[in-house]
């Protein structure tokens, strides 16, 4: 499916690895100019070269923290007319509520909420403008689905939820919509740290502890970040026009709710 998006400008935040860097592999395959983010300069480096080397579509790298003023401000500055806005940063560490201070909800909510509000803030207007605008919210399974050990981003992830579906329903006449990607044991970095923290935690093997959480999953099998990506990219299409306001589970359906 030509999903009529070539040519396109797309941010993606916190993109030099993981679900980010799916995202981004994804829309540069749909020759979307991709302008990727992260604050490690060399693991960003290399993760703009691969996706560039790969899909021969023009590819930056902008390094930035967007949990800070300067770094969003510098981030939308290297493209001020993006079309295509994808939001991520790094979740919370899992713990206890019991150890969740003042300190603990600031920093979560600076990086999973208003981090990605702010960043929406300085580019919706163009894009309402332009009569074209995409934008792609990668949350939690945990806003539908909380656990105590997740609760500061379900904190964090369910305000931005809000809010951006207060948003989404003035500009989607605008021809911008706002969607959120619900992830769940999709196969990363952040779900091998959670495997080990298992494994810690009952004193048993890596291995053992996957086959654990596989188990838990409706599919029986982690998610493949290109399943994740290619979702991503097609919410940006032409064609998802029609689609705004919406979480989107990806987990294998292992959701056992009905809405």
């Amino acid at each position: 499916m030509d999903l009529h998006i070539a040519g396109k400008k797309a941010i993606i935040c916190a993109s030099s690895k993981g679900l980010g860097k799916a995202c981004a592999l994804s829309l540069s395959r749909e020759g979307v100019i991709v302008y990727m983010n992260g604050r490690n300069e060399q693991t960003l480096e290399d993760a703009v070269k691969e996706i560039h080397l790969e899909t021969g579509n023009p590819v930056f790298g902008v390094v930035a923290d967007i949990t800070t003023e300067d770094g969003r401000l510098k981030l939308s500055s290297a493209c001020p007319d993006a079309d295509i806005l994808v939001t991520n940063n790094e979740g919370p560490k899992p713990g206890k509520f019991e150890d969740w201070g003042r300190d603990e909800y600031i920093q979560a909510f600076d990086a999973n909420m208003l981090g990605p509000v702010l960043m929406i803030r300085a580019l919706l207007p163009g894009m309402k403008e332009r009569q074209f605008g995409r934008i792609v919210n990668i949350t939690s399974a945990m806003v539908k689905a909380p656990s105590p050990h997740q609760g500061l981003s379900t904190a964090a992830r369910t305000a931005l939820t809000a809010v951006c579906k207060a948003i989404s329903r003035e500009v989607v006449a605008d021809n911008v919509t706002i969607n959120n990607l619900l992830p769940e044991r999709i196969d990363t970095g952040r779900q091998q740290q959670m495997t080990q923290r298992l494994a810690t935690m009952e004193n048993i093997s890596f291995s053992e502890a996957r086959a654990r959480l596989e188990q838990t999953i409706a599919a029986k099998r982690f998610g493949k970040t290109e399943e994740f990506g290619d979702m991503c990219a097609y919410l940006c299409s032409t064609q998802a026009a029609f689609i705004s306001g919406q979480n989107i589970q990806i987990d294998g359906g292992s959701y056992r709710g009905i809405v």
